[in-house]
């Protein structure tokens, strides 16, 4: 009987149904992902340090900036007032003072409107500090002298310190004018320093008039300082306390007991290091930062501005890197030291004072230093770090910090904020931010960026690339440029600058270009910032090493790996780490106590995990991390003794128990592997020890990342459970074309998704199997491209990524170029015909040789008659960026060091209209204001410094002796043929 074909239609459609809904169920089909692009977030977008000088700012302002930087694609900006303009002392603002607090609520308001975010230093310039940090709560020393007396007799001498005044200010502060060109322009026609006699200061230093242009880095009055401790060391180790006894007078009543007694005296001075770069307002002592108290009584005047103030819109505080120890000494001391030692390390520091100036046996001087430098170390965490963290969680705000400098383990200080942040452009520094991040679980690791890249005026926003493309490859996700200076509408230009050499601000003829970078980095940071990392190496940071080596100063500052560091087990491991192409993060001593295991081996109290800990030869080592340490192991872990165990346990406090527990632990059983590796074994785990890194990961397969030994870096991440995901870079002036092996497990089944963000191209990627089972991904990359490499294990949506060569055949575009200057200045130079390009600065015309802007190069030229499927563009060297148009569409905006663009065939005609936009450098402009004598710098204290020495002039910077920069569309431009390009057949 048949069935009705409606009806059997019905069925049929029913049990299709069922079987999809059980199919979908199952989880065997998953819908095609279709791959795009995520930036519309503001915190993906670079950011902006945002400098206000002397707080001089208005409402409109405010909204003319916060436009232009919206409008040009920053996410936000970070509020840091500095020292003032020259002049314009009746409109400084004292920071947070009524009508400052009336500007940053306007600023709030303003940017919320424009869907920016907003930060704020927690002060002006840096460090902590200002005008209501009085003696309690400034920073200190500790001075200390020694006598010798003799039994039955009394010190001759009085216990008295007098500390001796020092002054230090900015040499180069400011030139003085007084007369003005035709256009009022002022022209400098002197340079003034203000006088700097101490004799003429008064305390506290808050008081005196003309801070701003007194620019004092650190004053230490002339004064007798307080007795903190008196000490007496005798016959048989006998120590007495002698501190009760000294009279108010200095004088000493004790007499000595038989035989020759060494007495140690401490006094209490005033580090006298000053706010750096302070504001109006702003100006007066550091703090203490070893003083929870100094720290509170700080933050009590944001208390008081903040109150019944609506800060909602708030992001984040600032604080902008320690810097105590910029100056002559180091602030070493706080009144608890002592209180505080003895609760830490559980013995009275002042019975070992002669080991701790080094005036013990060298073990005994090690351990005792050792111990005081790990105090100051958990002070400057416990007692500043974590309080200002929980402070700002007060008011329902993150903070950011620059840990770097600090005399103290820096992982952990990162470790303890919500974004840590680092400077500077050396890979294995910027990694001390960026791995606390990911040992500790923080979602965002950001960094000051583009700092000191070259002088002044001479950074394209190529080298900016380049300088963030570093960031990014080492862990950092949340770039802030270094920065932005607020100027007044109607300023004169340059307008306001700060002293770094990266001025990304609207004045610079760069900024119209600077949208293209700002797209890049919101493309690269969407990706970064929603990822986790995919690291494979813990490797230990031996910091009681450095604790235990007595130096020039009682503490040592820490900003990475630096000459400290240098000829260490620890910087070798690291360097190898790095170069080798193996993924790792530093980890420290505190970070190791809250390991456990996890499933590939180690996971941190952040929920990363990990598959070794590289243990680097140290000499010394804590018993609680070696107790740890060996618990993992116990536990399943592998430890890598890279150069040998450890030598001696750390301090001066090792019980007899942990020295029995040492010795154990250094005594178990060792068999001999391949290549003179020692192997131990302890419970379900092994301690692996050798001289040769690299094979002591191999025994324990640890991937590397082959990529790095053609030249590239990169960073490997995570995206959900099952996707990895690469940004590569190639940091190098020559192209790489080819086939990459990576780590990521292999498959001819896995998709390969290619993102290009820099064009915002996303296509399916050239991946392979290679004979020995590694994925392969064929990379094109010219000289500073990057690109986001995705393997998804599933169907995806986006058609094929083309890949194209060129052929032989070119087409030369060649004059007449019509060349017309749009925007900049001095002024605008006439439109011109060009047969040959060169340098604008090479044409005959005066006027081009200062001018600063953007010109339009066009050109006509014929559909090329050769057949191709498509054509690049070349346009040879261009000075410095360009943005291309063609039959009036926008095709792209190059900044270099390869200017090429493809074209579609489609795009174009019979007659084609080609548009090149070309900006070049401030510094043309700038030459012919030095040249000319104009007065442009005229910033209090620091003024605007020289990178370079023969760019100095009386202490400060000059481009009058500059030639010309080339300038403009260089070429030679011609259209090259392209075919397609299949990487695997």
């Amino acid at each position: 009987m048949m069935m009705n074909k409606r009806v059997g239609s019905i069925i049929v459609e029913s049990i299709l149904a069922g079987v999809l809904v059980m199919f979908l169920l199952a989880g065997c089909w998953k819908p095609a992902y279709n791959p795009v692009w995520s930036t519309g977030d503001r915190q993906a977008k670079p950011w902006s340090r945002w400098w206000w000088h002397g707080s001089a700012v208005t409402r409109a302002g405010i909204t003319a900036e916060l436009e232009a930087y919206q409008h040009a694609g920053i996410g936000g900006l970070e509020i840091t007032p500095i020292y003032g303009v020259y002049g314009e002392d009746s409109t400084f603002i004292d920071f947070l003072s009524p009508q400052w607090m009336e500007m940053l609520l306007f600023t709030l308001q303003e940017a919320e409107r424009l869907g920016l975010g907003i930060d704020m230093a927690t002060g002006t310039g840096w460090p902590f500090g200002g005008p209501w940090i009085g003696d309690a709560d400034a920073c200190k020393n500790m001075y200390h002298q020694v006598y010798t007396v003799m039994g039955g007799q009394r010190l001759a001498e009085k216990v008295t310190f007098v500390q001796p005044p020092y002054l230090r200010a900015i040499g180069h502060s400011f030139h003085d004018s007084t007369t003005t060109t035709a256009r009022g322009q002022a022209l400098m026609v002197g340079f003034t320093r203000p006088p700097l006699d101490i004799r003429t200061l008064r305390r506290p230093i808050a008081v005196n008039k003309n801070l701003q242009a007194l620019a004092i880095d650190q004053v230490q009055f002339e004064r007798p300082l307080a007795l903190q401790t008196l000490m007496a060391y005798g016959p048989n180790n006998e120590v007495r306390n002698l501190t009760d006894q000294v009279q108010a007078d200095g004088s000493l009543t004790w007499t000595a007991p038989p035989g020759t007694w060494t007495l140690y005296a401490i006094f209490q001075g005033w580090h006298g290091k000053m706010v750096e770069r302070a504001g109006p307002g702003g100006e007066g002592n550091v703090i203490d930062h070893f003083s929870v108290e100094a720290l509170q009584h700080y933050l009590q005047n944001f208390d008081s501005a903040f109150a019944g103030k609506d800060l909602k819109t708030l992001r984040a505080f600032f604080n902008d890197s320690y810097e105590v120890d910029d100056a002559r000494g180091a602030a070493d001391w706080t009144p608890t030291l002592f209180t505080a030692f003895e609760k830490r390390r559980g013995y009275d520091l002042r019975n070992y004072l002669p080991a701790l100036f080094g005036n013990d046996t060298a073990e005994k001087n090690a351990r005792v230093l050792c111990d005081y430098r790990e105090t100051i170390s958990d002070l400057i965490l416990q007692n500043f770090t974590t309080p200002w963290r929980e402070w700002a969680h007060g008011y329902k705000k993150i903070i950011r910090n620059q840990a770097h400098g600090s005399p103290a383990n820096i992982l952990d200080l990162y470790a303890a904020i919500d974004i840590p942040e680092i400077e500077g452009i050396e890979p294995l520094r910027i990694k001390m931010a960026s791995s606390s991040a990911h040992v500790s679980g923080k979602k965002l690791v950001s960094a000051e960026a583009a700092t000191w890249l070259n002088e002044h005026f001479e950074s394209n926003l190529h080298d900016i690339k380049g300088a963030i493309d570093r960031f990014f490859v080492n862990g950092v996700n949340h770039v802030f440029y270094h920065g932005t200076c607020y100027s007044p509408p109607g300023e004169p230009w340059p307008g306001r600058l700060f002293y770094a050499a990266g001025h990304m601000n609207p004045r610079n003829p760069q900024w119209d270009h600077a949208g293209a970078l700002n797209s890049y980095i919101a493309r690269c940071q969407s990706w970064l910032q929603r990822t986790r990392p995919d690291q494979d190496v813990l490797l230990y940071l031996p910091i009681y090493d450095r604790f235990s080596t007595p130096g020039k100063e009682m503490i040592e500052h820490f900003d990475g790996i630096g000459k400290q560091f240098d000829s260490t087990t620890f910087a070798a491991a690291a360097a190898t780490l790095y170069d080798r192409g193996y993924a790792f993060d530093y980890i420290s001593d505190r970070q190791l106590q809250d390991c456990s295991i996890g499933k590939p081996g180690i996971r941190t109290s952040g929920g990363s995990d990990y598959q070794v800990i590289v243990l680097p030869h140290s000499r010394y080592i804590p018993w609680k991390t070696l107790d740890h340490i060996m618990t993992l192991v116990h536990g399943g872990a592998t430890v890598l003794a890279y150069g040998g165990l450890p030598e001696a346990l750390a301090g001066n406090n090792v019980t007899p128990g942990q020295e029995k527990d040492f010795r154990a632990w250094m005594q178990i059983p060792a068999s001999t592997r391949s290549r003179g590796i020692q192997e131990r074994k302890w419970g379900s785990g092994m301690i692996l020890e050798g001289n040769d890194l690299e094979a002591l990961l191999k025994v324990v397969a640890i991937r590397r990342e082959s990529l790095v030994d053609n030249g590239l870096r990169y960073i490997r991440k995570r995206d959900g459970d099952d996707d990895y995901v690469y940004f590569i870079n190639n940091p190098g002036d020559r192209a790489y074309t080819g086939w990459v092996s990576l780590s990521a497990s292999a498959s001819n089944d896995v998709n390969v998704i290619a993102y290009d963000p820099m064009g915002g191209m996303i296509g399916r990627g050239a991946s392979r199997v290679s004979p020995q089972g590694n994925q392969e991904v064929y990379l094109d990359l010219q000289p500073g491209q990057s690109i986001l490499i995705q393997f998804h294990d599933g169907p995806i949506a986006p058609v094929g990524f083309l890949y194209y060569r060129p052929t032989a055949d070119t087409v030369p575009l060649r004059g007449p170029w019509k060349l017309t200057f749009t925007k900049g200045g001095p002024e605008l130079p006439s439109p011109m015909t060009m047969d040959t390009l060169c340098s604008w600065t090479g044409l005959d015309a005066p006027s081009l040789q200062a001018f600063s802007g953007t010109a339009t190069y066009t050109i006509s030229f014929p559909r090329p008659t050769d057949s191709a499927v498509a054509w690049c563009l070349d346009l040879g060297a261009v000075k410095e960026s360009a943005v291309v148009t063609l039959n009036g569409q926008v095709l792209d905006t190059l900044l270099g060091p390869v200017y090429r663009v493809n074209i579609n065939i489609a795009l174009l005609k019979d007659q084609n209209e080609l548009t090149v936009t070309v900006s070049n450098l401030m510094a043309n402009r700038i030459a012919n204001l030095d040249k000319q004598g104009v007065f442009w710098k005229k910033f209090y204290n620091v003024n605007i410094a020289a990178r370079k020495a023969e760019n100095r002039v009386d202490g400060i910077f000059s481009a009058a002796q500059w030639q010309p920069r080339p300038s403009g569309l260089l070429g030679p431009v011609k259209l090259v043929s392209l075919e397609y390009f299949d990487p695997a057949p």
